[in-house]
């Protein structure tokens, strides 16, 4: 067998550019105790945490390939729920910058999470149309609810009513669901347009929802043990209130925003005291929800304004309000309207414990901004604190080139240039173009660089002090191709008014007349062609001039003469992106019709065509010295081929949406490409082999695993109705292999008696018997997987499984609780044939007692040891005279504080009266 030809691996260095992603939502947390100075946003794949202060990075959490659509930190800050576009819900820690768990929860990308009070619980929505709740503590899903038509707009848990879920929907409905027993209880259907938002504000009194009109309407929740508000509202109701619900739910009017357009967010703080809400306008709408008291203090005011002319005491005012029923508008106070910059695209807002409102914002324009608003203050403005928008482009970057010792990249996008360091991905320069950039070019040297606009003009820019020295109007229309001639003494360029230009670098005096020289470009020749020039590539020996043309054709002219050499034509599309290898022998063209072909230069044969990409190739590059090269395309991937062999290497990981552009450092070290989800992303070559055949087995592995074997769904004869709350994964096939090779191990071992040497894959899991085999298996599983791997399980499995549980029972009591879950969970699958399979009679008839023991031993240890914890403590707290728990501390500084603050109030009333 002969030599394989290897090549060296590229991987992944670092993604940079983007700020934060529209499409998921912005959230303030918490860092070592420092409040409303962080906050977590999406980048494409990643999650982000920003210090709004100095404006740096802090911490990035990375999952897979999948875009991020929603974010929730729990309420003790320690934990970060990530909602992913593949219906994933991954559990990141702040203290380990790692992932605790994951959740398979939906079928399609994730449009909403929250978490319980005390954040043991986690509900997500999707656009599935279905709600999940998942247990944080035991890392499994409870329950999933299914009854909207349309995808989940917003979820929530009640604080006064633990088990009681609130959804709302497009399909124009909010549902309250009790988790118990899993069953929607109560639905509103008031609305006419899909509902986008609501909020509880004020510890559960009122249900905020946005449509899509211009008010938001606003619901009274009141105890069903407490009496009717008065008859009027008790009329609103057809009939009596369902002995269901715990609580009435009656509409107390609405608040009418003054924006325009639908209201896209509706957010409030984590008491519900403030609400945020903003349409499809450039502000943000605040209101402040007062308290019992304050609310009563007004009605008092407006009602002695209304009875001026009685003579009434103001206890009898007091009185009269107490016994009226409040009006929204002495419930609801409206605060100063925030104007942003652009569109908003989602904010998050906290009240700080001196009343200063801190607003967090994420446009569609790559920006976070941080505002600030006094609350106590009359008549408070908003005040912005902190911006992030210096470290990427507002819009997509279009183009992207290395400089000629590989250490800085440009960038251009619709607005701007900007240059970054390779080493730090940082911005060294922006430099405003006034233009949409759509190509670039170091001039040697790397301290100018050409850049090309939509409008056909050529700017000269010094990157020193970030500024344009020069602009050229060099085409009429779009300047698409610029290029270096191989001597360095001048470029060439290519527009879209069918010409291509020759210039050649001059050193001019500056125009304002002081010191020094300036370059400049002076146009020596124009080569006039009969179609629109998309892009332009000159041959290393400086002999040939190639020009790719709309006609689909690419045309190659003698350098020197400018006249017809060759013309290339096969491609069905017209030619986006080419190149020409080092040693001037072949030519790359990658086009719209999704294939790259590969010709040779000394009669314009074609070598190869490769159906490299599934949309539009963008960009195609050589690696210098080399015949390897790398393309991009609409589709997204970024992939490296050998011209000589004519396959391809590798596929990296590449872009969420289209690939715009690429570049390949001068040493050929580095990759760096741009694309519509506004990531630069650069990649560096090891030194790890790669051999060609291992990474065509990888992918073939990916494809297989990217289908599961046993289908989508997970049906139950019998059980038609089932509804998990978790989603069929790779993870739970593989966990129901495991299981059954498990199975089949033990029992061929047991049945040579238990004796010889252990089975290979007994001794692979450190097991010295069946028994720890078993459970060694099923503790591997993840526990968001477990049910299904054990749904997958045929029945003949499940007895075995069943007869092995009472002598597991007793010889590993420390899982217990993972022997109970997986008892449990089969007891209810397959109740029916269990019960109608009398063989099984004995067996379950030791499992009973044997369990309940078992859990009976286990519940009175935890319960000794709680108290004797209890007891040891009430000891160490009386032996040191200090209070073991922080809470603890603070509830005994607050009574300190009241305490100190009555005797002052007592000695201030004798002052008085002495």
């Amino acid at each position: 067998m002969g030599l394989t030809k290897q090549y060296l691996a590229y991987k992944p260095v670092s993604s940079f550019n983007i700020i934060a992603s529209g499409r998921a939502n912005v959230s303030f947390v918490t860092i070592n105790h420092v409040v409303g100075r962080y906050v977590v946003v999406a980048a494409a794949e990643k999650v982000l945490v920003w210090d709004m202060r100095i404006g740096e990075k802090v911490v990035e959490f990375v999952r897979d390939k999948q875009e991020v659509t929603f974010l929730r930190a729990s309420p003790d800050q320690k934990l970060l729920a990530v909602g992913y576009s593949d219906g994933a819900v991954e559990m990141f820690s702040f203290d380990s910058k790692q992932s605790v768990c994951s959740f398979a929860s939906h079928r399609s990308a994730v449009s909403a999470l929250n978490f319980d009070l005390l954040g043991l619980k986690l509900v997500s929505g999707g656009l599935d149309n279905d709600l999940v709740v998942s247990d944080v503590v035991a890392q499994t899903g409870k329950c999933r609810l299914t009854g909207h038509t349309a995808p989940i707009t917003q979820v929530c848990f009640m604080q006064r009513y633990h088990d009681v879920v609130v959804s709302s929907s497009k399909d124009t409905q909010i549902k309250f669901w009790n988790t118990e027993t899993q069953s929607c209880f109560k639905t509103i259907v008031d609305h006419r347009t899909e509902v986008w938002g609501i909020v509880l504000m004020r510890n559960d009194d009122f249900l905020v929802c946005a449509t899509a009109d211009t008010q938001l309407s606003v619901y009274k929740i009141a105890s069903t043990t407490d009496e009717p508000p008065s008859t009027t509202a008790g009329a609103l109701l057809p009939e009596e209130e369902s002995t269901v619900s715990p609580f009435r739910c009656t509409a107390a009017g609405s608040i009418q925003r003054a924006g325009h357009g639908r209201t896209i967010n509706l957010v409030s703080d984590a008491n519900g005291q403030v609400l945020g809400c903003h349409g499809t306008d450039r502000k943000i709408e605040l209101f402040y929800f007062c308290s019992q008291d304050e609310s009563v203090k007004k009605l008092t005011k407006r009602l002695k304004k209304l009875n001026t002319k009685k003579s009434n005491t103001e206890q009898d005012d007091a009185r009269e309000a107490n016994v009226r029923q409040l009006a929204l508008a002495d419930e609801i106070k409206r605060l100063s309207k925030i104007s942003t910059p652009e569109k908003v695209k989602s904010f998050d807002l906290i009240l700080g414990t001196r009343n200063e409102l801190r607003i967090c914002c994420t446009f569609l324009k790559n920006l976070v901004q941080l505002f600030s608003l006094d609350m106590e203050a009359k008549n408070a403005e908003p005040e912005t604190l902190y911006a992030l928008q210096k470290q990427g482009h507002p819009s997509e970057a279009r183009t992207v080139s290395f400089s000629s010792d590989s250490l800085a990249i440009v960038s251009g996008s619709a607005e701007s240039l900007k240059l970054w360091s390779r080493a730090s991905q940082g911005v060294l320069r922006t430099v405003d173009t006034d233009g949409y950039v759509v190509s670039t070019c170091f001039v040697p040297g790397d301290r100018h660089v050409l850049v090309g606009l939509k409008s056909g003009q050529l700017l000269v820019v010094d990157v020193v002090p970030g500024e344009v020295i020069e602009r050229i109007d060099a085409h009429e229309k779009e300047l698409w191709s610029i290029i270096l001639t191989p001597d360095k003494h001048g470029c060439i360029s290519g527009g879209g008014d069918t010409t291509v230009k020759f210039w050649s670098f001059e050193l001019i005096n500056r125009s304002d007349g002081t010191e020094g020289k300036i370059l400049s470009l002076l146009h020596k020749n124009t080569l006039k062609l009969e179609e629109t020039v998309l892009n332009v590539r000159i041959s290393q020996n400086g002999k040939y001039i190639a020009v790719a043309l709309l006609d689909t054709t690419v045309k190659i002219f003698f350098i020197d003469s400018l006249k017809f050499y060759l013309s290339l034509y096969g491609h069905k599309l017209p030619v986006i992106a080419m190149d020409i290898s080092y040693d001037s022998t072949l030519i790359i063209t990658g086009s719209a019709d999704r294939t790259i072909k590969i010709w040779g230069m000394d009669f314009g044969d074609c070598h190869r065509s490769l159906l490299a990409h599934d949309n539009t190739v963008t960009a195609i590059q050589f690696i210098p010295n080399t015949h390897m090269f790398f393309s991009c395309a609409k589709d997204g991937k970024l992939k490296q081929w050998d011209a000589d062999s004519f396959q391809k290497i590798v596929t990296l990981p590449g872009h969420l949406g289209e690939a715009h552009a690429l570049a390949i450092s001068p040493n050929g070290k580095y990759v760096v490409s741009c694309g519509s989800d506004r990531t630069l992303r650069l990649f560096r070559r090891t030194e790890e082999p790669l051999v060609l055949q291992d990474v065509q087995e990888e992918e073939r592995e990916e494809l297989e695993n990217a289908t599961l074997a046993t289908g989508e769904e997970s049906a139950v004869p019998g059980l038609p109705g089932l509804r998990l709350p978790s989603k069929k994964t790779i993870g739970s096939e593989k966990g129901a292999e495991n299981i059954l090779e498990c199975l089949e191990v033990s029992k061929q071992y047991e049945e040579e008696g238990g004796k010889g040497p252990l089975p290979p894959l007994m001794f692979a899991y450190s097991a010295t018997n069946t028994d720890d085999f078993l459970l060694t298996v099923l503790s591997r599983i993840r526990a968001s997987d477990l049910e299904e791997s054990l749904l997958l399980l045929p029945f003949s499995a499940v007895c075995e499984l069943l007869e092995k549980i009472p002598q597991l029972t007793i010889a590993r009591k420390d899982h217990t609780e993972l022997i109970c879950k997986v008892v449990l969970f089969l007891f209810r699958v397959h109740q029916k044939p269990i019960v109608s399979n009398q063989v099984l009679l004995p067996v379950i008839q030791k499992i009973v007692p044997t369990l309940q023991g078992t859990v009976g031993e286990l519940r009175d240890m935890v319960g000794t040891n709680l108290h004797a914890a209890q007891m040891l403590q009430r000891e160490l707290e009386e032996n040191d005279g200090c209070v073991l728990f922080r809470d603890a501390t603070k509830q005994r500084m607050q009574r300190d504080r009241r305490r100190k603050r009555r005797e002052a109030s007592k000695r201030k009333f004798l002052q008085i009266v002495k």
